[in-house]
């Protein structure tokens, strides 16, 4: 069992490339969730579901697997960048 690990782990670790990529799927999602209402609590449960459905997972493991990699051999990204994140409110601030 170890060594079947071993290799698991091994073999991921060479064939996932080490460069970061912008993530723009995720961080597009992350801005519309901060967006969506002036109510943080509201904005919060909307985070929650879209890890419990599992939303952001999913456009993380696009972003990992296809639209960065995409990126990295075309030099184009699939998917716009999303722009800079807008912030929370803090409860009302």
């Amino acid at each position: 069992m170890k060594k079947t690990l071993l290799a698991a782990a091994l073999t991921f670790g060479l064939l996932a490339p080490s460069c970061l990529g912008p993530d723009n799927l995720y961080n597009g999602i992350k801005n519309w969730n901060a967006t969506v209402s002036d109510q943080d609590w509201l904005n919060e449960l909307i985070f929650l579901g879209l890890w419990i459905i599992p939303v952001y997972p999913i456009a993380t493991m696009g972003d990992v697997l296809l639209f960065n990699t995409v990126e990295y051999w075309s030099g184009d990204n699939p998917i716009d960048a999303p722009g800079a994140f807008p912030g929370f409110t803090r409860g009302g601030e």
